[in-house]
This record gives structure tokens, C-alpha cells and sequence, in this order.
């Protein structure tokens, strides 16, 4: 018997959440001027004379007569003054006074324009964030928008109208409303109000009228409206026959439900079903029924993919009744029509009518079946198969018969001849469980054939003389074909079982590691290493680097591989930059540029966008399994959401920084004067003794006052091009220019004019066969320069200083070394801040504390990582300074 319907939880669960809080009405019109202020006024005027409480929180009437007529009557909040500090001086705001609504509790309170921005100095940013504030404290709100002002048609308005519209609301908050009401006039009255006057001045409405007021523009935003409107009134009707329990579907939409399933035409049934929704104006559900005994080669995963990319709204439940399953679905989700493939079921299921679409026929008659034809489903591969090869069950039968014959031999003369044909069972019973249930009725066959002739009597015959082995024989049969045909659906249900509990297990393994505390370095190579695991195949990991000028997509980076040389080549490259632009997967097994390579490519997706992908060397392998596949898919949702939180960790630690530095910066401005006036006091001093008494002065002393004229200038110059560039790192004006570097040349370069300034001699390490980064060869210069002068300054006149370069794994190390005092473990954190100076190393040489900061900054501009480690040299000294680039 059926089950008797009950509501749906999600359903009560979301009717749940709204008790106790204020209910929220929103007026929704296609533009301004359409009336929604007008009717929100007249409404409350009703209300108030049937005695309720509406009290106008804030109302822009835009010098409207017929709107400031409506505000006649009803009470009104005072505005909470505000002062801005303005470029032209301090000036006095008007704004909603929450804190008088709060406190004031009305039955209703009306707030115009949702999506106004408040001014500076407000509680909120936003006026929808106000009345999230007054929905919680219970307060029921009635207010105003434009369709246009949804963050979500942002993009569609300004391609449609020309003007981009800079205050939204997020869509969940009209999608939380309790009621929506559309304020509708067509557009030709609406041209015909804004001439008269009635919306905007005459001079506001002729710049209006060639501006965004254009019938066309106006025809568009309606339909936006008309179409929003529709959809939240279909989300009501099925969120109310979900929580009543009411079965579906009712005749108010055309949803079409695409049904998903491991054929290899599920792809053009889901692309079929889109077509049908679009001639139909409804929304695309989809659906894959999973059952437990069921496997597919992964047409399925591929099928849900293009299913989100179409734009559906996809959902997998696990059933063993097909049919039962679907119609539950299509009812609670008021689908109405219903598009499956019509695939290729075997013959007596045709002839018995047991196939799918036979079933929706028979059950589900209030709704429209759509078969996609023949001709559009590709034709049926073979699905890839994993495991023992097929020859082994025909092997396996005949030796399973064998070994029950030697048991039963054994046994002979102790287990009556009728009982003998249990001992055969447990071969049917292996053969099913291992091999499927063609190889167990075939056992079964046998089985019979060699029960019968050697033990039933008379003996080596086929003949059956007892009436009692008669009974036996058809108990057997009956008994052997039960079993083959359960036995191998258990044994496929344990088989997917165990692959779904493995996958489960490694990723709460895998989440279990993504919750401890480590660099994002740390996180993309538990992402390659658990990649590699699931998929059993070389794995990497690419991050986005920020497109350089003149490009207008990013370029993938190579972050993490396991194996450390599992490094995609130029085809896989130019595959990863497709997957990375239009952020779906590519390459070895996609439809995508399938060809020319053996690598895979994934995206890692959050709300907010492309995170990076994870590249599978697959080699000649044309895809992963199903499980696999579905494994791989939840880690790689895990993994970007991680992956997002270590970068919102490492943005807030960065801002943190940034304001500690900031207040640093303002408590050594103050000595920075110093730095400076110290070389301008001394080049005009040499020059004021220069000019009063040169001629009585000795040429060696001339020189001199001219060289340490020449020096401080020198130093001068040097103070003020820091002071620059730590401006222009900050404000994001630097933009490097890519290219391949020769690593080896340009360590030569700046170490040898570093030696030709000071005299002194620079140790080069350099390691053979350097690869060459794509990197901005004069930033890199001027970083090494940085580094170099930072060691020669700190080491001493006598002390030793180094350059080295090496590969590590997938990036490139150079390093600059030096013997000097090192720095403080704690001052290593602080030591690329702007403006700081390790006290170690202060009591050698004077500097700004700008180095060191520009170098950092250089260095992350082009993508690379810079860090610095001491002691490095006997006697606890020394300091070396890495930069680490992708190679």
C-alpha cells in the first residue's frame, strides 16, 4: 500500500523560519514612475482606516503632487541627521533613523527604495540590510524597487539599456519576501506620464526620454518584472503544495523534468528538455535516479554537468523503483512535462511492457511524456568495465560446477541422493555474487545436468524415475534461478556500496585535513595528493596568475603535482587556459579538445567564481568510472571552498597587516624626515663652502666636499625612489611586463654592477640547465639589486655575500646570502613591512626600512614568494633571502 502523503520538511522547515520574524512586501516595478510608491501610500491609507498601525518610515515623493497627496494622514518617522565630511566641506544628511523604528515597533513600516545606499556613518551600507535588522526584531515592512536593481539582471539590464546600475539587492531577499506585489503600466503610458511632468522636471524628462527612457528599454524591463513576478508566484504555489501535501502536478507552469540516466544518450535528453522549456517559457528541472545495483560508465556525471550548464536545477535521489521514484519527484516539484530517452531495452521487456517510458505511461497519466527520437541518442557504447575480465565467469562456471561434483563424490553415500543438490547452490550462490546473474544461471544449469546424471537415479542418465526427485528437481530449479537472480543484484549492490563507503571515507579524510591549519602551498598539495588517490593517475593542481597587459584571460600556474614531474605540456597548457576562461571542464574524456592530449582538466568552483583546477594525466584511458568520477566531483567542490577560505584568511590577515603597518607608517614618517634632511644638510653645507670659500679651499678638499656632495644625492635619489615605488606597489600601478628571463644572465647582471659600486666580490651558485620563468625582467632586476645592497650593507666590509639558483620541484629558488648579525626569529615576520628595521642590524647601517618591503612587492606582482631564514652560518648569523617563482 501506499504510503499516506506527507508535507514536505523542507517546505515546513522554511514556513519554520519565518515565525517570529516581520513579514516583507515588496512593490516591484519595471522602472520609475510606474506607480509603486503611489499604490505602497494608498494601501496604507486603507490599512490605517481599517485600524491598523502603518507609519512611513522614509518616502521619496521626487516633488510628485499626486504621491505627496498620499502621505497625507499617515504618520511620519524623523530622519536621523548625519554629518559627511565632503570635499567641499561638512555637509548634513537625511536618512532613515532605524534605531526611532526599533524603538517606535509599528504594525507596518513603509521604507521607499530597497536598494538605496546609506549614507556614510549609517549602521548599514544598504537600506535591505535595515530591513533585515527590522524583519528580526518582528516588524513587518512594506517597500519599494525597480526589477532592474536585482543583483542578478545587473548585467542583462546594462547590455539592454546602455547604463550600468550601481545599487542591487541580492536576489534572496526578494526571494524571502512574504508577498510581492507588480506595479504594472504599459510602457507607451508610462512615455506619456514622464512627458506631462508627472515623474520627473521637464528638463530631467527630455534627457530621460533619449536616455534610458526608450520604449524599447521600457518593453524589456517589463518583461524582467513580468517574468520575476511569475516565477515568485510559481515558487509560492509549489512551496504551498509541498508543505500540504498535495500531490501534483497542478496546471499553473510548464516545468519540464528531464530524467538523467547512465545511457550514453543522457546528454541529448538533457539538451532536448532545454529546448522544450525554452518554447515553453518554464524553468528545467533535472533528475538522475540512482539505484543501488545500477552502474554507468559516467554518462551520467557528464549529463548532470551539461545540465547545470544549461541552466537546470539538478537533484539526485537514491531509489530502487524507477518509476515510483520519478513520479514522487515530478509531482512535488509540479513538473508537468516529462522527457526521458527512449534508449534500448531488451526485447521481452518490450513485448512484457516493462520499460520506463511503458511504466510513466500506465502510472502517471496527468502528465506529458516527451521521448527524445531515436535518431538523437548516440549509438550505445560499451561501457568501460573494471575488475576481472568477462572470460574469467566462463571460466570460472564450469570449474564452480566441477568443485560441487568432487564435494558431492566426497559425501556420497552420507547425504541422500534429493539432498544432493544443495551442495550445488553454493556454486550458483559464487557465481551470481561474483560474475552477475547470466553467469548464475548458467551455473545453475550445469549444475542441474550433473545433479541429474551422476547421482539422481538411475545414474548416468538424464532420466528422473522417482516421484519425489521430480519435486526435488523443480524445487531446485526454482530455488537455483531465485538465487542467481537476487544473489546478483546483491552482489553489484555490495560492490557499488563498497566503492560509495571508500569514497566517503576519503573524503571525510580529506575534510578532516582541510580543517587543519596550514598555508594554502600546504592545502593545493593535499588537493594533487588526494586527487591522485581517488583517480589513481598523475594529478595536479593550477592556480589563476592575473592576466598581464594585454591579455584578457588568466593564466594558468602550475602550484602543486603529484608526482613532482607530472607537469602538463604545451597542448595540456593550451587546454588548462580554455578550462580556465570558460571555467568547464576540457581536454582527455570532455567534449572539449579531447584530441592532442592525455591530460584532464576540472575546475574548482565556489559562488564567487573559478578558484583553479585539477589537471589528470589519463593517459590512453578514455574517462574515469561513475563512482570515481562522483568522488572526484565532491572533492573538487570540497577543495574550493577551502581553498576560498584560505584566501579570505590570507585577504584579512593581509588588511590586518596592512592597518598595523599603516599606523606605523604615520609614528615614522616623523623619523623618515630625518633620513632626508640629513643628505640635504650635507650637500648644502658642501655647497655653501663651495660657494663662500672655494678658491682658498686645497683641490683634495674641493674633492672631498664634492664627492660626499655627490654621495648624499646619491642617497638622497635612493630614499625618494623607494618612497615611490612603496607608493606605487601600494595603490596596484605596478604591472609587469612577461616574458621569459634567462635566470643565469640576470643574477650575472645585478651581481656584477653590485660589485663594480662597492668593490667588493659576490659568490655565485648557480645551478645548470635553469628553466625561464615568465617574469618582468626589470622588476627582477631591481629586486636583485634590492637584495644584494640589503646583504653587502649588512654583512660588513669584509663579510661574504652569495647569489644562488635552483629548481625546486615545480618552481625556481633564488636566493641571496649573507654572514652578517641575522635577524631576530621574531622580527622575521616583520622584516618585508614598509618602514621596519631589525633591531639587530640597526646599530650597522642606517636605511628607511623600504628595501626589503619593495621586494616583496616586486616579487608578488609577478606571481612569485618571497621569505627570508636565519641563522644560516656558524654562530647563529647570517640571513637568506629566497625568491621562489612557478618555473
Amino acid at each position: 500500500m501506499d504510503e499516506p502523503a506527507r508535507p514536505d520538511p523542507d517546505a515546513l522547515l522554511a514556513l519554520a523560519r519565518r515565525e517570529g520574524r516581520g513579514r516583507l512586501k515588496v512593490f516591484l516595478g519595471a522602472a520609475p514612475g510606474v506607480g509603486k510608491t503611489y499604490e505602497m501610500l494608498a494601501e496604507a491609507r486603507r490599512r490605517r482606516a481599517g485600524g491598523a498601525d502603518p507609519v512611513v518610515g522614509i518616502v521619496e515623493t521626487h516633488g510628485r503632487a499626486e504621491t505627496e497627496a498620499q502621505l497625507g494622514g499617515l504618520p511620519v518617522l524623523p530622519r536621523a541627521v548625519i554629518p559627511y565630511a565632503a570635499p567641499n566641506g561638512m555637509r548634513m544628511l537625511e536618512e532613515f533613523d532605524l534605531d526611532a523604528a526599533l524603538a517606535r515597533r509599528p504594525a507596518i513600516l513603509l521604507l521607499d527604495e530597497l536598494a538605496h545606499s546609506n549614507a556614510p556613518g549609517s549602521r548599514h551600507p544598504k537600506r535591505w540590510q535595515d530591513v533585515e535588522e527590522l524583519r528580526e526584531a518582528g516588524i513587518e515592512v512594506w517597500t519599494t524597487m525597480n526589477v532592474q536593481h536585482l543583483e542578478s539582471l545587473s548585467d542583462a539590464v546594462a547590455r539592454i539599456t546602455g547604463i550600468r546600475v550601481a545599487e542591487t539587492v541580492p536576489d534572496r531577499v526578494l526571494a524571502e519576501a512574504d508577498a510581492v506585489e507588480l506595479i504594472d503600466i504599459p510602457p507607451a503610458e508610462l512615455l506619456e506620464r514622464l512627458r506631462a511632468g508627472k515623474i520627473y522636471r521637464p528638463d530631467q524628462a527630455e534627457r530621460a526620454l533619449r536616455g534610458f527612457f526608450r520604449e524599447g528599454n521600457l518593453a524589456a524591463l517589463r518583461e524582467m518584472a513580468l517574468r520575476r513576478t511569475a516565477e515568485r508566484v510559481e515558487a509560492d504555489v509549489t512551496g504551498y503544495m509541498r508543505a500540504n501535501a498535495i500531490a501534483g502536478p497542478w496546471p499553473s507552469g510548464e516545468r519540464v523534468l528531464a530524467l538523467i540516466g547512465g545511457e550514453p544518450g543522457a546528454i541529448a535528453v538533457v539538451r532536448q528538455a532545454r529546448r522544450i522549456a525554452d518554447a515553453l517559457r518554464g524553468p528545467l528541472l533535472a533528475l538522475h535516479v540512482e539505484r543501488p545495483s545500477a552502474e554507468d560508465g559516467g554518462a551520467a556525471g557528464a549529463a548532470l554537468r551539461e545540465a547545470e550548464a544549461l541552466g537546470a536545477e539538478v537533484e539526485t535521489v537514491v531509489a530502487t523503483d524507477l518509476p515510483r521514484a520519478i513520479l514522487a519527484h515530478a509531482r512535488a516539484r509540479n513538473a508537468a512535462h516529462i522527457v526521458l530517452g527512449r534508449g534500448r531495452p531488451p526485447a521481452w521487456r518490450r513485448l512484457m511492457g516493462r520499460t520506463l517510458s511503458a511504466a510513466l505511461l500506465r502510472q502517471g497519466g496527468d502528465f506529458a511524456l516527451h521521448l527524445v527520437p531515436e535518431p538523437a541518442l548516440p549509438a550505445l557504447a560499451a561501457p568501460e568495465r573494471h575488475g576481472l575480465p568477462g572470460w574469467t565467469g566462463l571460466v570460472a562456471a564450469p570449474l564452480l560446477v566441477a568443485a560441487a561434483t568432487l564435494a558431492a563424490f566426497a559425501t556420497d553415500g552420507i547425504v541422500p541422493e534429493g539432498a544432493m543438490g544443495m551442495i550445488y547452490l553454493f556454486g550458483i550462490v559464487a557465481a551470481a555474487v561474483g560474475f552477475g546473474a547470466l553467469h548464475g544461471l548458467a551455473v545453475a544449469a550445469l549444475s542441474f545436468l550433473a545433479w541429474n546424471y551422476l547421482f539422481l537415479p538411475p545414474r548416468y542418465t538424464l532420466t528422473i524415475a522417482a516421484a519425489q526427485d521430480v519435486v526435488g528437481v523443480v524445487v531446485f530449479s526454482l530455488v537455483a534461478l531465485l538465487l542467481a537472480g537476487t544473489t546478483g543484484g546483491l552482489g553489484r549492490s555490495v560492490r557499488a556500496a563498497r566503492a560509495r563507503l571508500l569514497g566517503l571515507r576519503r573524503l571525510v579524510e580529506f575534510s578532516r585535513r582541510l580543517g587543519a591549519p596550514g598555508t594554502q602551498g600546504d592545502l593545493l598539495d593535499a588537493v594533487a595528493r588526494e586527487a591522485e588517490r581517488i583517480a589513481g593517475r598523475p594529478a595536479c593542481v593550477l592556480m589563476p596568475l592575473p592576466p598581464a597587459p594585454g591579455q584578457s584571460e588568466p593564466e594558468p600556474v602550475l602550484r602543486a603535482a603529484i608526482p613532482l614531474d607530472a607537469e602538463p605540456d604545451d597542448a595540456a597548457m593550451a587546454a588548462a587556459r580554455w578550462a580556465m576562461a570558460h571555467g568547464r571542464p576540457t581536454g582527455r574524456g570532455t567534449d572539449t579538445l579531447p584530441a592532442g592530449t592525455a591530460w584532464q582538466f576540472r575546475p574548482m568552483r565556489t559562488a564567487r567564481g573559478l578558484v583553479g583546477l585539477v589537471g589528470l594525466q589519463l593517459g590512453e584511458a578514455p574517462r574515469l568510472d561513475a563512482e570515481t568520477d562522483r568522488t572526484l566531483d565532491a572533492l573538487l567542490d570540497q577543495a574550493a571552498v577551502a581553498i576560498e577560505r584560505v584566501e579570505l584568511m590570507e585577504a584579512a590577515a593581509r588588511d590586518a597587516a596592512r592597518a598595523e603597518t599603516e599606523q606605523l607608517r604615520l609614528a615614522l614618517l616623523t623619523s623618515l624626515g630625518h633620513d632626508l634632511r640629513t643628505p640635504l644638510t650635507s650637500i648644502r653645507g658642501a655647497l655653501g663652502t663651495l660657494r663662500c670659500s672655494g678658491e682658498a679651499l686645497a683641490p683634495a678638499v674641493r674633492e672631498d666636499l664634492l664627492a660626499a656632495a655627490e654621495e648624499e644625492t646619491v642617497r638622497l635619489t635612493r630614499t625618494i625612489a623607494n618612497i615611490l615605488d612603496i607608493v606605487r606597489l601600494e595603490n596596484g600601478q605596478v604591472e609587469p611586463r612577461r616574458e621569459p628571463v634567462a635566470l643565469a644572465e640576470a643574477l650575472e647582471a645585478a651581481a656584477g654592477r653590485q660589485e663594480r659600486a662597492t668593490g667588493r666580490t659576490i659568490e655565485r651558485r648557480f645551478e645548470a640547465r635553469l628553466p625561464a620563468p615568465r617574469l618582468d625582467a626589470a622588476l627582477l632586476d631591481q629586486v636583485l639589486g634590492n637584495l644584494l645592497d640589503n646583504a653587502l650593507k649588512f654583512s660588513g666590509p669584509e663579510g661574504r655575500v652569495a647569489v644562488v639558483a635552483r629548481r625546486e620541484g615545480h618552481e625556481v629558488a633564488l636566493a641571496v646570502e649573507d654572514d652578517g648579525p641575522g635577524i631576530a626569529a621574531e622580527a622575521l615576520g616583520r622584516v618585508f613591512d614598509p618602514f621596519y628595521r631589525a633591531s639587530r642590524t640597526d646599530r650597522i647601517a642606517a636605511g628607511t626600512g623600504l628595501g626589503l618591503a619593495i621586494a616583496r612587492g616586486l616579487t608578488e606582482a609577478m606571481g612569485g614568494r618571497i621569505g627570508a631564514e636565519s641563522p644560516v652560518a656558524a654562530g647563529g648569523r647570517g640571513t637568506r633571502v629566497t625568491l621562489r617563482f612557478p618555473a
